[in-house]
C-alpha cells in the first residue's frame, strides 16, 4: 500500500514540485520515497513495504527499462500470473508491482482482466510517450486526475491534497455540488468539490498522449440471478470467502484485523484468525460494540485491543480527519474508524476489514421493505402515488417517508441506503441554486439496470455511490491517515461472482438481511454474532448533540459567514434547537452540514492548510 502521484507538464522546477507533492501525502508511505524525472514526465512515490520489503522500491523499471510504474495496492493472485509470465520475462523482484509491468509488456491493457486485488497505478512508456493509470473495479485504491489546460499539465495523484503543492493547479471550489453532497453525505459524482479534479471511477482506465485525455470503463457490475439449491449455495460462499480471506492474508509483516459485533467482520476474523484484532467503544454502552469482541476473540483463542474515545477527543479530531479525507463525508463513523485504525498502527502495518457485505450479499433492512410490505406494495400505483403526494405536506418522519417512498418510481426516489437530505428540504436550508439534480447523477445507472428487480437497481445504486465513493474512500483514507494498509476481503471480484447471483430470497426475507452469507458464516464464527444486527462502528453523537458543549460548538459554526454565504442559518439553528430540545431527531441533517462547514474551513478558509 502506498501513495503514488505525478504529472505531465513543461515546468522548469520538477524536482521541487514532484518532492512536494509527494511529501504531501507521506503519510500513505511513511517506509520509502522514489522518484522519476524525464523531459516533461515527473512520477512520485511514497511505499509503504508490505510485500518483497527489500526489493519493491518504486518507481520500478520493466527489464528493458523502456516501461516505469507508479503502483498502489495489492495484487493477490500475483504468483499464478508470474508463473504464467516467467517463461517471458526475467523477474528481479519477489514484488507484485514487477508482475504488474511484465502482464502489461506481454498483454498491454488486457492486464487489467487478469487481476485480482486493488489497485491504482500509473505507467509511462518512454517509446510511445504514454501515460496509462489503472484503477481496480470496485475502486477500493483512489486515483483522482486534474488537467489544466492553459498550461497542458496533466497531474494525477491518490490524494486530491498532492495538488495543491503544484503551480498549475487552481484551488476553487465547486459549489455546483453542495446540494448533490447535502442529499448522498458525500460527492456522488466523478467531478469532486475542488473544481476542475476529478476521480477516476471505479473500473475505468486513463490513457494521456499528446495532451489527449482518453477515459475507458472496462468494468460493469453484472447481476446474472440463478435459482440453485441453497445448502449448496451457502456451501459454495462459505468456500469461496475462505479463499478470498487466504489471499487477503498474504503479506511479508503481521496482518491483523478490525472486529466490531457485526457478522461481518465476525466471518473474517473468524476465517483469518489473526493474532490481534482492535475494536472502538464509547461509554455510553448503547454504542459500545467492545463487550462483543473481547467475547469473541476469547473464544477464537486471540488478542483484542479497544479504546473507548471520549466526546472531547472525538470533536477535536474532525479538522485532522477532514483534511485526510479530501472531501467532506457525514458518516459519524468516520472517525470511529480512523481511531481503530490509529489503534491498529502501534502493532500491525495490514488490517482486514467487513466493508462490502452489505452491498453485495443485501444487508440493509432498507432492501427489507420489498419482502415486509408485500401487501402495501400489491395497492395500485396510482393510489398510492396519490397518498405518497399528501404525505409529502407532511413532517418527514419515519412513517410518512414510507408512504412517499412506497408512492414513487424507485428511479425517481432512491440515490442510496443513507439518504440525508430530500428535495423539498433542500430548498429551506440551501442558498445555493441546485444546478445538478439527484435523479441525472443517477440516471445512467438505472438505465443500465431497467430490466433487473427493484433489489437489484437498489444494490446497483448503493454499489456505485454509497460503496464506491464513499465507504471505500473513507476505509482508505483512515487507515491511509495512520500508516496502515486495510484490506476488504467481500470486496473481492470471486466473491462479488457468486454475490450477484443470489435471487432475493437468499438475500433478504421478513426474519433477516444477508440471509445466506449468515448461514455460510454460522460454520465458522463460535458464538451468535453471526445472527447480530450489525451496528457499524455507531456513534453517540445524536446524544452529544444535546449537550451544551457540543450544541455550542455546532451553533457558533452555523453563525459564521461562511454558513451564511451557502445556507439559510435561522432554519439550521432551529433545526438544532428542536433537536436539543428532544422534539425531532435532526441529528443527521445537523451532521451534514456542520461537517461541510468544518471541511470548508480546512481547504478553504485559510490560503494553506495546515494540519
Amino acid at each position: 500500500m502506498c501513495g503514488i502521484t505525478g504529472f505531465i507538464g513543461r515546468e522548469q522546477n520538477k524536482e521541487e514540485i514532484l518532492k512536494n507533492m509527494t511529501d504531501r501525502i507521506a503519510h500513505r508511505g511513511p517506509d520509502d520515497e522514489g522518484f522519476y524525472i524525464k523531459d516533461e514526465v515527473a512520477l512520485g512515490h511514497r511505499r509503504l513495504s508490505i510485500i518483497d520489503l527489500a526489493n519493491g522500491k518504486q518507481p520500478m523499471y520493466s527489464n528493458d527499462k523502456k516501461l516505469v510504474i507508479v503502483f498502489n495496492g495489492e495484487i493477490y493472485n500475483y504468483q499464478e500470473l508470474k508463473e504464467e509470465l516467467k517463461k517471458d520475462y526475467k523477474f528481479k523482484t519477489s514484488s507484485d508491482t514487477e508482475v504488474i509491468l511484465a502482464g502489461f509488456k506481454k498483454w498491454g491493457k488486457g492486464i487489467i482482466d487478469k487481476l485480482r486485488g486493488m489497485w491504482a497505478f500509473a505507467i509511462y512508456d518512454e517509446e510511445t510517450k504514454t501515460l496509462f493509470a489503472s484503477r481496480d473495479p470496485f475502486g477500493i485504491k483512489p486515483f483522482y486526475y486534474y488537467f489544466n489546460e492553459e498550461t497542458k499539465t496533466l497531474m494525477f495523484s491518490s490524494e486530491i491534497k498532492s495538488f495543491l503543492d503544484h503551480p498549475s493547479f487552481k484551488k476553487e471550489f465547486n459549489k455546483e455540488l453542495l446540494s448533490s453532497y447535502m442529499s448522498f453525505s458525500f460527492t456522488p459524482t466523478t467531478e469532486t468539490f475542488f473544481k476542475g479534479v476529478k476521480r477516476l471511477d471505479a473500473g475505468s482506465n486513463l490513457t494521456f498522449k499528446n495532451n489527449k485525455l482518453t477515459i475507458e470503463k472496462y468494468y460493469k457490475l453484472k447481476f446474472p440471478i440463478k435459482e440453485e439449491d441453497y445448502d449448496k449455495t451457502v456451501d459454495e460462499i462459505a468456500k469461496t470467502m475462505k479463499e478470498s480471506v487466504k489471499y487477503h492474508m498474504i503479506a511479508d509483516v503481521e496482518v491483523g484485523s478490525f472486529l466490531s459485533s457485526g457478522v461481518d467482520s465476525s466471518y473474517i476474523v473468524s476465517l483469518a484468525k489473526p493474532d490481534k484484532t482492535y475494536t472502538v467503544g464509547y461509554e455510553n454502552k448503547q454504542y459500545d460494540e467492545t463487550v462483543y469482541a473481547k467475547e469473541l476473540s476469547k473464544e477464537l483463542g486471540i488478542k483484542n485491543k479497544t479504546k473507548i474515545i471520549s466526546k472531547k477527543e472525538y470533536m477535536n479530531a474532525l479538522d485532522k480527519i477532514l483534511y485526510y479525507m479530501d472531501e467532506p463525508s457525514s458518516d459519524p463513523a468516520i472517525v470511529a474508524l480512523y481511531f481503530v485504525a490509529k489503534l491498529a498502527s502501534e502493532d500491525v502495518k495490514v488490517v482486514l476489514s467487513g466493508e462490502g457485505a452489505d452491498e453485495f450479499f443485501g444487508g440493509y433492512n432498507y432492501y427489507r421493505e420489498l419482502v415486509d410490505h408485500k401487501a402495501y406494495n400489491k395497492i395500485p400505483f396510482a393510489i398510492r402515488h396519490a397518498i405518497a403526494s399528501v404525505a409529502k405536506l407532511l413532517p418527514p418522519i419515519h412513517g410518512v417517508n414510507f408512504l412517499v417512498r412506497r408512492g414513487e418510481k424507485l428511479e425517481d426516489s432512491y440515490i442510496g441506503v443513507n439518504r440525508v437530505y430530500h428535495d423539498r428540504e433542500l430548498k429551506k436550508i440551501l442558498k445555493v441554486p441546485v444546478t445538478l439534480t439527484n435523479k441525472e447523477i443517477t440516471k445512467d445507472v438505472y438505465k443500465d439496470y431497467s430490466k433487473e428487480s427493484n433489489l437489484v437497481k437498489m444494490q446497483a445504486i448503493d454499489i456505485n455511490y454509497w460503496l464506491m465513493k464513499d465507504i471505500l474512500q473513507k476505509a482508505d483514507r483512515m487507515t491511509m491517515a495512520n500508516s496502515i494498509e486495510g484490506r476488504v476481503p467481500f470486496i473481492d471480484k470471486e466473491v462479488y461472482k457468486i454475490a450477484s447471483s443470489l435471487p432475493l430470497d437468499y438475500k433478504v426475507t421478513k426474519k433477516n438481511t444477508k440471509v445466506a452469507l449468515r448461514d455460510a458464516a454460522k460454520k465458522v464464527i463460535p458464538n451468535e454474532s453471526y445472527n447480530r444486527k450489525k451496528l457499524g462502528f455507531p456513534v453517540p453523537v445524536r446524544a452529544w448533540m444535546k449537550d451544551d458543549d457540543v450544541y455550542n460548538i455546532i451553533k457558533k459554526e452555523f453563525e459564521t459567514d461562511t454558513a451564511k454565504e451557502f445556507f439559510n442559518t435561522k432554519k439550521l439553528i432551529k433545526m438544532l434547537d428542536c433537536h436539543k430540545a428532544c422534539k425531532s431527531d435532526n441529528y443527521r441533517k445537523i451532521w451534514n452540514v456542520f461537517v461541510f462547514l468544518k471541511w470548508y474551513d480546512v481547504f478553504f478558509k485559510e490560503s494553506e492548510v495546515k494540519i
